[in-house]
């Protein structure tokens, strides 16, 4: 039973910082052993791949490009007309992932677009989608790398995601069947839309590829207060046989990793929580 290994997602920690240079040194030097961060196309690679060797750290985690924000988008990959522009997104991220000796790209699949009727387009979606990750598992091949498809809430997050269920991202990559694409288990989502923690973790846990933690309601650290358990969550996580990396993706208290101190273990070895 191998322990848990936590990376820091950029993204989210260390707001304090400007860019993502000084949040990876901030995160080396709180004890991180690895990071993830959604964008990384801000910078260039060859300068964060410094960064992060200067720094001690190993990139684990990026994403595809969102497309053009300013418009609502939020991932292309089963966006309707959009096919174009995700696989130039697939291209620069593969750039990275390879400059940056990162093995993960979370292929993101993008909102309901505006107007249009969940339901209604549903099939449609999905079509585009698997022709997507298609194409996306051959390129992926190629380079080594692995794709991840991340469900995000609709509940509360992003209620026009297209991809917001384990059991509706699990059934689109049993359709695809492709090895290097696995699931991104993020538990913050999965309580607000399914609950069921413990049979979803077990179920699903054979073709996670990647997960993150956030408390439930508020999204902070997992010491937080919260409805989720998380030295339980740890813990089964853990005797499940996940040998993976669990990324940070919260909205902490303090300034950067004020819960990390705060993970321990009891004379059993279990772990607790104290803050």
């Amino acid at each position: 039973m191998a322990p848990l290994r936590f990376s820091a997602n950029l993204s989210w920690l260390f707001p304090e910082l400007p860019g993502l240079p000084a949040r990876l040194r901030a995160a080396g030097s709180s004890g991180f052993e690895a990071v993830e961060v959604a964008w990384p196309y801000a910078e260039p690679p060859e300068a964060l791949a410094r960064a992060a060797r200067e720094a001690g750290l190993r990139l684990v985690l990026i994403n595809t490009p969102p497309g053009d924000q300013e418009k609502g988008e939020m991932g292309l990959g089963a966006v309707p007309g959009r096919q174009a522009a995700f696989r130039e997104g697939l291209e620069q991220a593969v750039r990275y992932a390879k400059a940056l000796g990162c093995p993960r790209i979370h292929l993101m699949a993008g909102r309901v677009p505006q107007g249009a009727d969940r339901i209604a387009v549903k099939a449609e979606m999905e079509i585009v989608f698997l022709e997507n990750l298609r194409h996306a598992a051959g390129v992926l091949a190629e380079a080594d790398l692995v794709g991840l498809l991340e469900p995000i809430n609709t509940r509360i997050t992003d209620p026009q995601y297209f991809l917001d269920t384990p059991q509706q991202a699990a059934a689109i990559l049993q359709k695809v069947g492709r090895p290097n694409l696995q699931l991104q288990m993020d538990i913050f989502h999965w309580q607000i839309m399914d609950g069921n923690l413990t049979g979803n973790i077990q179920e699903f846990l054979p073709i996670v590829g990647h997960v993150q933690v956030a408390q439930v309601p508020g999204r902070g650290e997992p010491s937080s207060p919260g409805e989720l358990n998380f030295p339980y969550l740890f813990q089964l996580l853990e005797d499940e046989g996940y040998k993976g990396f669990v990324g940070c993706e919260y909205q902490p208290r303090g300034e950067g990793w004020p819960w990390g101190r705060e993970l321990w273990r009891d004379d059993r070895g279990c772990f607790l929580l104290v803050g």
